[in-house]
């Protein structure tokens, strides 16, 4: 798959998505304590306005061999400093969401415009530094797909508003929870699932 088509195809798809978002449900339930407000912040902090501050940073040696690696780094991480991540990007999230304005669609769309911008001056072997440890461009930018299919789909959902997103870019974010998956041990079990030879236990998650 291309991952420069894939990324660009779920940052339409999301922006699109914005778009049809009714105004009275962004002060509503987004996902867990955030709001659908704080998620799209979350989603455009994380997945579309990092993008052009990544790329232009440059990692002096190789660190994170693949986007499976890249989340299986964040999920062992000591747990005081997953804490005090999970707090910051709480934070960001509300500022980044109230910055979207009353008009969040136009705000996403100079985002996308600057991230898809960025990514076309990139090379696939650039290394960018990342919070994990230096990436190539191509490992690092399908983890940025990831975010955004999967709050894409959350916004979704608290939106109650489709999201249009190409097979492609799904079967490419799917693939890479699997790896993910089998990164941190539990490929396996998840295998069993999918073919319907087990369960997975409740409030199980590859992140």
């Amino acid at each position: 798959m291309d991952y420069r088509r894939t990324y660009r195809s779920a940052a339409i798809a999301f922006a699109d998505l914005v778009s049809r978002i009714p105004p009275d449900r962004l002060d509503g339930p987004g996902l867990g304590g955030w709001t659908l407000r704080d998620l799209l912040g979350h989603t455009v902090s994380s997945a579309l306005r990092q993008v052009p501050e990544v790329l232009g940073r440059q990692a002096p040696m190789l660190m994170v061999p693949g986007p499976e690696y890249y989340f299986a780094a964040v999920r062992r991480a000591p747990a005081a400093e997953v804490a005090a991540a999970r707090t910051a990007s709480a934070t960001d999230a509300r500022d980044t969401g109230k910055a979207l304005g009353e008009r969040p669609a136009d705000a996403v769309s100079g985002f996308v415009g600057q991230a898809t911008g960025a990514l076309a001056s990139a090379s696939d072997d650039d290394l960018v530094a990342t919070p994990v440890g230096g990436m190539r461009v191509a490992d690092w930018l399908p983890t940025r797909t990831f975010e955004l299919v999967v709050h894409g789909t959350d916004a979704a959902v608290a939106a109650g508003v489709p999201i249009s997103l190409d097979q492609d870019t799904l079967a490419e974010s799917a693939a890479l929870a699997a790896r993910v998956a089998v990164a941190v041990g539990d490929g396996a079990a998840l295998l069993r699932a999918l073919t319907g030879r087990g369960t997975l236990p409740s409030g199980f998650t590859i992140l």
